[in-house]
């Protein structure tokens, strides 16, 4: 385990207290709050550690930059609703299952799924009104 810091764990407790997966910038603004000298150097590198050490997860999403949320506080299955105005990604609890009707090519066993749902957050939404 890396060194533990004032910045490493102002920002594992931004990524562990988040409800939705943040992207390094919105990481940057929530650990500012804290500490006003975090830098965005700080927060990648940090990112790297923790993922090595299996402490948060990668949320990547097609043709999109990658976001983190917490193994510990994210540990259930679940998958995200990205917002096509804002581009926030929240999660969403539940899931389709065994996906049922869905046929994959003979032969083929299905190990994994993801599942992503776009369109309008509650806030954008209440923008377009």
């Amino acid at each position: 385990m890396k060194r533990v810091t004032r910045q490493r764990t102002e920002i594992l407790r931004v990524i562990d207290e988040s409800e939705r997966p943040l992207g390094p910038q919105e990481i940057l603004q929530a650990g500012r709050e804290a500490i006003p000298s975090l830098s965005i150097a700080t927060i990648y590198r940090t990112l790297r550690d923790l993922l090595a050490e299996e402490l948060i997860k990668t949320v990547a999403l097609p043709g999109d930059s990658p976001r983190y949320e917490s193994l510990h506080a994210h540990a259930h299955h679940h998958h995200h609703f990205q917002c096509t105005r804002c581009q926030k990604v929240f999660d969403i609890h539940g899931c389709p299952g065994s996906l049922q009707g869905m046929e994959v090519p003979p032969g083929f066993q299905v190990d994994h799924h993801e599942v992503t749902l776009y369109g309008l957050c509650a806030d954008c939404v209440g923008v377009g009104s």
